[in-house]
């Protein structure tokens, strides 16, 4: 799950917080490093509890309403979302009980907002249709959860705020860990049963790696990556970059010298996005043209050994 994507990410928020902070003590940011990252794991699990939570708290509901039907007389409610065939693959899976139990994550602690997420998905036009739906399918019920947790969960400002609440690193990483949990919902097979895999915390070993080397060759050349970029910026006007922008390149340097299988055009373009997300809103483009030009620049200094392929148009 950890992918390359995120740990850049990482290494932006925790090189600027480092500086933000003294920069005095690399270990501990270092390890900082690698706790914010399984942070963004838990939290991947931790959401898909939700979905778990929620089936629990209808099937709650549904017994309760059956109860109440029985001594009335009157008609039972369906159990169709209530016995989602998804939700309870996803509630008996191994691992994420596993998971559940050794980091002693729940949601019992915050059922009020269950029981509203639960109202909310009760009003929702996706939840009405799929109980007017005759179609009676394990795809139909994987895909009422797909598209419910785009429209209810994924922006969902209490959820913010309970995360918020619980770590530092989550509301930053929400966004990113939202993609996967789609990822894992979409990826689910009825014949998995309670088998079925979840994504793995890191993608590839090497990833856990490449995060550290690139956070240490960051901050321990930081001097001689600054030095580049003044000596490559005498077009540019230099002085009047947002300090977020420097550390943004910065990393974007140390890619660039460390990891020599990484094209250039990939680094670029990867912190360029970065930059969208994390500095001003012309700190894209500009980041664009310095650190191609700082990668001409290397290349002719015989300081980078790498090829620089034709740029792809982009808009910033």
């Amino acid at each position: 799950m950890i992918n390359r994507e995120l740990i850049r990410i990482k290494v932006v928020q925790l090189t600027y917080a480092y500086y933000q902070n003294g920069a005095n003590n690399l270990n501990k940011a270092e390890n900082e490093l690698i706790y914010s990252l399984s942070m963004a794991y838990s939290l991947y699990n931790y959401l898909l509890m939700l979905i778990v939570a929620v089936s629990k708290e209808m099937r709650h509901r549904v017994e309760i309403a059956t109860t109440r039907a029985e001594r009335e007389g009157a008609q039972p409610p369906s159990q169709k979302f209530a016995e989602n065939r998804f939700a309870r693959q996803l509630e008996d899976n191994l691992v994420l009980l596993d998971f559940a139990d050794e980091q002693k994550l729940t949601w019992n602690n915050d059922i009020e907002f269950v029981r509203r997420l639960c109202g909310m998905i009760e009003q929702s036009q996706i939840y009405q249709e799929y109980m007017a739906d005759e179609e009676d399918s394990y795809e139909a019920d994987r895909e009422v959860w797909r598209k419910l947790y785009r429209a209810i969960i994924q922006n969902n400002e209490d959820l913010d705020a309970i995360l918020e609440e619980k770590s530092l690193f989550w509301n930053d990483d929400k966004e990113v860990v939202d993609t996967f949990v789609l990822k894992t919902i979409k990826r689910f097979e009825p014949a998995n049963g309670k088998k079925q895999e979840l994504l793995p915390e890191y993608d590839d070993e090497e990833d856990k790696v490449f995060a550290c080397k690139l956070f240490r060759a960051t901050i321990l050349n930081a001097d001689q990556y600054q030095r580049y970029m003044s000596d490559a910026s005498r077009n540019w006007d230099f002085s009047r970059l947002a300090y977020m922008d420097v550390v943004i390149m910065q990393i974007a340097i140390a890619e660039m010298m460390t990891f020599p299988n990484i094209p250039i055009s990939v680094t670029i373009n990867e912190f360029v996005d970065l930059a969208k997300l994390y500095s001003t809103p012309k700190s894209g483009g500009y980041i664009n043209g310095m650190l191609d030009t700082i990668a001409r620049y290397l290349i002719d200094c015989g300081e980078l050994h790498k090829f620089i392929e034709p740029p792809k148009p982009r808009k910033f």
